[in-house]
């Protein structure tokens, strides 16, 4: 008798791609299958132990078991901008300039409904993460999709092409566009910018009047002399953007649920202001413990945590090589955005990921999830153990050689 009732904001969100992929997942794992599983940028690396120690130190304080600030508390918001300081050289006001939030997604989707207004339109890079546009469509708002254009071999962005495209977008877009969403290294095709890029970017906003919302949880994953740029480093720029960090990726803290959201005041001030009403904040310990990890007592990313994905990608781009699938080499995050095999381009990245789950016993994820640009690939996180990465490379060979079988009897 409900059934006239309509949730009309969940009808605006599409069919969950990897949905799919997750419940063969699940019946092989169920089989007793052994699945390699590089479908989700989960990191399976152990947190460091000074920040599980003090988060157990601080869990012990009876008086850190109340309410937090909602906003974070001010010794966390101190070390993320002392963060930006020794990394970017960009001064940061911790109580106006910084805002702590459950992740950098928790913080990314409260911000987009503190500043969005229906009808808003946002420009939004495809290939993406899916919450970087969906979290416009949970406000309301609508999204105008650019298509990304990267060298396929060094994944490094085509700079010229997209402040044109960019510039396109703009002119097109009605009503105005007041945002643009921007994620260097990129999730899920791993493209890299320079920090000239921002400075292009920034004038534009400027000339233009949008706001841009940067997101950097890949910053300290970076190879062969890359250094990731902030968009904050150039002058200016907090008058028109706000950068997100999370501590997910770079100190093996995924589950903590740590994050950041800093620049413009008037766009933290609207996330801080929403989340007063939203929530009480992480819990304390929590907080506490992931100063720690921004003061960098005894962990260093560069120095722990980079070599051992930079292995990892080595291995893998040499192993599916080997096995028949050659791939272009990141300089940056913890994926290969690969391209699918030649043999398997009809397929479409949604069969040819699920063909490869249930023949190979290899898990990816498709890259038609991420938007319609990225059909033709799969992206693939780095998140085995270089004997398992191996091993994938010679179930993918077999796999490779079967549907090469096939086609030659049609």
């Amino acid at each position: 008798m409900f059934d006239e009732i309509q949730f009309e904001k969940i009808n605006r969100l599409p069919k969950y791609i990897f949905a799919e992929i997750n419940e063969l997942k699940m019946e092989a794992r169920r089989r007793g299958e052994d699945i390699i599983d590089f479908s989700m940028g989960n990191p399976d690396s152990r947190t460091p132990q000074p920040i599980i120690d003090k988060l157990c130190e601080t869990a012990q304080r009876d008086k850190t078991h109340g309410y937090s600030a909602s906003k974070g508390i001010y010794k966390l918001r101190l070390a993320m901008a002392n963060w930006y300081k020794r990394k970017y050289g960009v001064e940061l006001d911790p109580d106006r300039e910084v805002v702590a939030t459950m992740g950098s997604k928790e913080g990314y989707v409260h911000l987009v409904q503190a500043i969005s207004n229906p009808g808003d339109v946002a420009i939004v890079p495809d290939p993406t993460y899916p919450i970087h546009y969906q979290a416009f469509i949970l406000a309301g708002a609508n999204v105008e999709k650019m298509k990304l254009k990267f060298n396929e071999d060094t994944f490094e962005v085509d700079e010229d092409r997209f402040i044109s495209d960019l510039q396109e977008a703009l002119d097109n877009s009605l009503p105005k566009a007041k945002f643009l969403v921007l994620n260097f290294p990129h999730n899920p095709t791993t493209a890299t910018v320079t920090p000239e890029f921002y400075k292009r970017v920034i004038a534009l906003a400027r000339e233009k009047r949008f706001y841009i919302i940067s997101d950097i949880a890949y910053a300290d994953i970076s190879f062969d002399g890359y250094k990731t740029p902030s968009i904050l480093e150039v002058e200016g720029a907090k008058d028109v953007a706000v950068e997100a960090y999370t501590l997910s990726k770079s100190y093996n803290m995924a589950g903590w649920r740590v994050g950041f959201v800093v620049g413009n005041k008037r766009l933290i001030g609207a996330l801080q202001s929403i989340k007063s009403w939203l929530d009480y904040g992480m819990f304390t310990p929590i907080q506490v413990a992931a100063t720690v990890a921004l003061d960098e007592h005894g962990y260093v990313p560069e120095k722990q945590i980079v070599p051992l994905y930079k292995k990892r990608r080595d291995v893998m781009l040499q192993a599916f090589k080997n096995s028949g699938w050659k791939m272009g080499k990141p300089k940056a995050s913890m994926f290969i955005w690969g391209k699918i095999p030649e043999i398997c381009q009809d397929m479409g990245s949604l069969e040819f990921s699920k063909r490869l789950l249930v023949e190979a016993n290899v898990a990816v994820s498709p890259g038609i999830g991420f938007g319609k640009y990225g059909d033709n690939y799969v992206r693939i996180a780095l998140i085995e153990n270089e004997k398992r990465i191996r091993q994938a490379g010679r179930n993918i060979k077999r796999f490779l050689k079967k549907v090469k079988a096939e086609k030659g009897k049609n």
